[in-house]
């Protein structure tokens, strides 16, 4: 690990097999934490490379328990978190959207790093389990469009790691490449990011891990997720071609917003705030649900634009598709549960 150390230290990047190696060791007992952590910290004050990013989400995912391959057309939308922005639980709510509008979503999530409530938080809070089984998420998937895979329960050997991250209080390369690591073979994905210089790195990185069709954003006011309040960065990757523009809420007929108007809290106030846009209460967290939504419906390729998207996401909660798919989780988790015992 030293030799890498001193590498990130000097600014000079390691390549992707020497990025294998140097995640191989963060995963093993003989790393101390101290080193773990010297690790994080240089690799993020250098700046992270796709070739560095793609190698680490390679070892973390061959590592997983639930990685699989017989399922086609799944996509994710998880961000990086680290914006501290404090909003409701976006991406979540807006992956049932995605799911009630047709498309195979494979929820890949952890609970709160540097947020207050994460992913686990809100959907523990709604009762739907954070343990599936391999053969639970397949079934899922198949028959519901959505499942969620719990990072820690799906990655059990990033448990030391999650605990360095979580000492440190401040975003890792983790949180970067976190969304990389889903097990499930994507073909697309919605990548929010809290930092706009990362948004090629990103792009490239899912490119060469294979993805057929990518949106990489930055939120206006440096969320990980689009906003209603102003300009949106934005990245897409369609067949290997990478291209960059900038979306505002008045290009695709939405209102503005402050992002002071879509904060959460408790995970008790999220899970509220989630149930009230599928059930479709309008306002601030419906609008900012349709744009990321309507961005995940086109990253798929399912609309051929984002207003397109926005549409369909409208369509999945008035039709109460977008309900439908969180109903199903509860009573399958209840399902699950009781088998157990």
């Amino acid at each position: 690990m030293k030799q890498y150390l001193e590498k990130l230290l000097n600014q000079q990047d390691l390549t992707i097999e020497e990025m294998k190696d140097a995640a191989t060791m963060c995963f093993s007992p003989e790393t101390s934490n101290s080193e773990l952590a010297s690790f994080l910290t240089a690799l993020r004050a250098k700046g992270e490379t796709s070739d560095e990013a793609a190698g680490l989400a390679a070892v973390i995912r061959a590592q997983s328990s639930a990685t699989t391959s017989t399922l086609t057309d799944v996509m994710d939308n998880c961000g990086t978190g680290g914006d501290y922005s404090n909003s409701f639980n976006i991406s979540t709510t807006a992956a049932f959207v995605i799911a009630g509008a047709g498309i195979k979503i494979a929820k890949h999530g952890n609970r709160s790093i540097s947020s207050k409530t994460g992913s686990a938080d809100v959907l523990e809070e709604l009762g739907i389990s954070l343990s599936f089984s391999k053969d639970h998420v397949e079934k899922v998937l198949q028959e519901n469009n959505i499942a969620f895979l719990f990072a820690p329960h799906v990655h059990p050997g990033m448990k030391r790691i999650s605990k360095v991250r979580k000492e440190l209080g401040i975003p890792t390369s983790f949180n970067l490449i976190g969304p990389l690591t889903n097990p499930v073979n994507l073909d697309s994905q919605m990548l929010g990011v809290y930092r706009r210089d990362m948004l090629p790195m990103l792009a490239e990185a899912l490119n060469q891990m294979g993805r057929k069709r990518a949106v990489v954003v930055h939120g206006a006011g440096n969320m990980d997720e689009a906003s209603l309040s102003g300009e949106n960065h934005i990245t897409l990757l369609n067949n290997g071609e990478i291209t960059s523009f900038t979306l505002h809420p008045a290009d695709v007929r939405l209102p503005v917003y402050a992002n002071a108007d879509i904060r959460g809290d408790s995970a008790k106030e999220n899970a509220a705030i989630l149930r009230s846009v599928l059930e479709g209460k309008r306002g601030a967290y419906y609008d900012t649900v349709l744009l990321n939504a309507g961005l995940g419906i086109f990253a798929n390729g399912k609309a051929s634009t984002i207003y397109d998207g926005i549409e369909l996401a409208r369509e999945s909660i008035e039709s109460g598709a977008a309900l439908e798919k969180l109903e199903y989780l509860i009573k399958y988790s209840s399902a699950v549960a009781k088998e157990a015992i």
